[in-house]
């Protein structure tokens, strides 16, 4: 299991939360609240192969997204962290692109 976490300036960060969550949530098991949400994405969403699932999880704060990613192996960290950033800052059109300062948790 690897894991990386982001803080993510913004001040619209619940709601950017509350679009990638809904929009995941056609295909993905996702839940969340205007201050937190949690997406798991399959080992094998989109023909991918990985060892275990991925679950992304997002908090809101005045001034930042926080977001985490938890999953099989560090690349399949580094690959989750561009599926977050480009859906990130396809919703933050107006911002993007957005500050990740990702760090190993």
């Amino acid at each position: 299991m690897s894991s990386a976490v982001a803080n993510v300036p913004t001040a619209h960060a619940s709601k950017y939360l509350q679009q990638l969550c809904k929009h995941w949530q056609h295909n993905l098991a996702v839940e969340f609240t205007p201050d937190h949400g949690t997406v798991a994405f399959p080992k094998d969403a989109r023909g991918a192969t990985w060892a275990g699932d991925a679950l992304v999880t997002f908090d809101a704060g005045p001034d930042a997204l926080s977001v985490r990613i938890d999953a099989s192996s560090a690349e399949h960290v580094e690959a989750m962290k561009g599926v977050v950033a480009r859906h990130l800052d396809r919703f933050a059109f107006r911002e993007a692109p957005l500050a990740f300062d990702w760090q190993a948790a």
